[in-house]
């Protein structure tokens, strides 16, 4: 993809599932990049498969996005490594799903580690910041967009993503675009946990039946989105909600049709 080769990046969340799978997108496009997560033991694991590859090209810290100083040290460090940076992803966000039994304590670690830890990565991204151009992704979801059952927490700070890069893209424009993407049931070990036998042979077929392409989306595949808009190629969209969701959202409650009889169907 255009503009992507020689720039640098950072990745939060890039140990495991979607954010690995940026990481080694955006390294294969030959992008420098800085990725983050809280187990540091699979940050690193995860750093000597790709340093194998990539050399110093990649880099790892173990950080909590909750902590207040958590933008500052990244944005800090990945400047140190490459000099500059010209992009940010922000993938790592609690997956915090409770409704009438959350606590003060949930609705504040959900926030804060999510939709709010997102803006203050982009704010510390745009301060520190010697370039003019540059390119944000933050991961949102389709669970920004429905109703789950006994998810406000999760749905509700993945919704406010949204209205974050709406008025981040205003903001920073036109120097840096800022987008969103909104995956739907992607294979990833949160996922996975929710199957019946925690097992993917045990994936129930309603889940696949949910989109329209009839299967659970690839993190590869969320990745190629994401290494696109940052690229010279969406160098026209900002302030844009990408629904790399396999046709989910566009899908209504008669799914496939397979179960139901449609008016004027013959």
């Amino acid at each position: 993809m255009k503009g992507l080769n020689g720039k640098s990046a950072i990745v939060t969340g890039g140990s495991r599932g979607i954010g690995k799978s940026v990481v080694e997108r955006l390294l294969e496009e030959g992008v420098k990049v800085l990725f983050c997560g809280r187990n540091e033991k699979t940050g690193q694991a995860t750093l000597d498969v790709f340093s194998k590859k990539y050399g110093d090209k990649v880099a790892f810290i173990a950080c909590d996005m909750e902590d207040k100083n958590t933008p500052q040290t990244l944005i800090a460090r990945g400047r140190s490594l490459f000099g500059e940076l010209d992009f940010l992803v922000n993938n790592a966000f609690p997956f915090t799903a409770k409704a009438i039994d959350a606590t003060y304590e949930d609705w504040i670690h959900t926030f804060m580690a999510g939709p709010a830890a997102y803006a203050r990565m982009i704010a510390e991204f745009a301060t520190q910041r010697r370039k003019k151009e540059g390119a944000i992704v933050c991961v949102s979801s389709i669970s920004a967009h429905i109703a789950q059952p006994k998810r406000w927490t999760y749905n509700a700070a993945k919704g406010a993503v949204k209205q974050l890069i709406r008025c981040a893209a205003l903001d920073l424009a036109p120097a840096i675009r800022v987008n969103c993407i909104s995956p739907g049931w992607v294979k990833t070990d949160e996922v996975l946990k929710a199957t019946p036998q925690k097992s993917w042979e045990s994936t129930p077929k309603a889940w696949e039946e949910y989109h329209i392409l009839q299967k659970l989306q690839e993190p590869e595949q969320i990745a190629s989105s994401v290494a696109f808009l940052l690229s010279d190629d969406a160098s026209a969209i900002t302030g844009h909600d990408l629904f790399a969701d396999s046709g989910y959202l566009a899908m209504g409650p008669e799914g496939l049709g397979k179960t139901a009889s449609f008016a004027g169907s013959e």
